[in-house]
């Protein structure tokens, strides 16, 4: 196999596996409402509309990376809401450790630079736009 083809494949791999993850997020809060976000956003002093943007990096964004449809957009969406995942709901996590010694935030700091990661690569060859 190529070199070429094997970066291919590791982009759609990274795509797939980031869209899967963090869609389940978003599928999570399509079926049990938008108000905890919502009223997450309010907490913090802006407006609650604003909390309807996690649709955007959690079901929108996933769904482009998955796709590889304009996936560098989607990757941006992705990070742009981990972003604010950090901001409102981890702010106090940033320097703890866990009980396994790792990063209190391994997981979503995985997702933020996997989606940057994406948005620099790009989608690869094996993806609906084909860049």
């Amino acid at each position: 196999m190529n070199t070429n083809t094997q970066n291919d494949l590791a982009r759609l791999v990274l795509r797939v596996v980031l869209g899967l993850l963090i869609l389940l997020h978003g599928i999570a809060k399509l079926r049990g409402g938008m108000g905890g976000i919502v009223g997450m956003v309010e907490a913090h002093g802006l407006p609650g509309v604003l909390g309807y943007g996690v649709l955007l990096g959690e079901v929108l964004g996933p769904l482009m990376l998955i796709a590889g449809f304009h996936a560098r957009i989607g990757a941006l969406l992705v990070a742009v809401n981990m972003l604010f995942a950090f901001a409102l709901a981890h702010t106090g996590q940033l320097g703890q450790l866990n009980q396994q010694g790792g990063w209190a935030l391994e997981l979503q700091g995985m997702f933020l630079f996997s989606a940057i990661a994406l948005a620099l690569l790009g989608p690869g060859r094996y993806s609906v736009n084909g860049r």
